[in-house]
């Protein structure tokens, strides 16, 4: 791949962002103790740092994964309907490590009233029951794809791109 010059690179982050605001959800890959994959999805916010955060029930097989192999992978994807090439979709991939945040922390009540800004009283009532809990996703690192032989590497602590 060709050098990219600052301005385009600019303009490439500022997409790689675009596409993380965008999404409501976020696709969650997991392994169970085992090592069997599994797929699922949880809303989610993102804090200021970059740290994900999701707040979901143990009868969810994702969170019984995050609690025995705290890794996952997340998945922002282009929506099909926007897209000219399905088989080259504008995507972006972090690989997370995983921390259960207790009630007692003061983050807990935080990440709680900015999920339930974000999406409504239905977080008053999942507060209320006893099976749920806060994790969160810490990016390690990560890929941004956006077509046939643009990939990047995602520089997670300053949220830029670096060509692969």
């Amino acid at each position: 791949m060709s050098q990219l010059d600052t301005t385009e690179l600019k303009e490439l982050v500022k997409r790689y962002q675009k596409l993380l605001i965008s999404q409501q959800t976020i696709m969650l890959s997991t392994a169970s103790s085992s090592g069997v994959p599994d797929i699922s999805y949880a809303p989610f916010i993102r804090s200021d740092s970059g740290v994900f955060y999701i707040y979901v029930s143990e009868m969810a097989r994702h969170t019984t994964h995050l609690l025995t192999n705290p890794q996952v992978s997340l998945l922002f994807i282009k929506p099909e309907a926007d897209c000219q090439n399905q088989f080259a979709r504008e995507r972006a991939i972090l690989n997370c490590t995983v921390q259960k945040i207790p009630k007692s922390d003061k983050t807990y009540e935080q990440q709680l009233d900015a999920l339930q800004a974000k999406f409504g009283d239905v977080l008053g009532l999942l507060r209320t029951l006893t099976d749920f809990h806060l994790f969160a996703l810490q990016p390690e690192s990560g890929r941004y794809i956006i077509g046939f032989g643009r990939a990047f590497n995602i520089q997670v602590n300053t949220d830029s791109l670096q060509p692969i």
